[in-house]
């Protein structure tokens, strides 16, 4: 199995997520729809088409339909 390229963290009591790519904190996306952005800015060339879901991608906290903490 390959080492995942962009990690997706848990949410913050915000519902923001830090997110790196490559080991490098890329930024803090609120909707799947900002990580496409910042893989963009990295120079990811079809950063639209990144398969999120796929196995380049780990999702710590959730997937990525989770984007706001439970309440306690």
């Amino acid at each position: 199995m390959p080492t995942p390229r962009l990690v997706v963290y848990p949410p913050d009591e915000h519902g923001w997520r830090r997110i790196r790519w490559d080991g490098q904190s890329i930024g803090v996306a609120h909707q799947p729809s900002d990580i496409t952005t910042f893989l963009q800015e990295e120079g990811l060339e079809n950063a639209e088409d990144f398969d999120l879901v796929g196995e380049l991608v780990e999702w710590r906290g959730g997937r990525p339909e989770t984007w706001a903490e439970s309440p306690p």
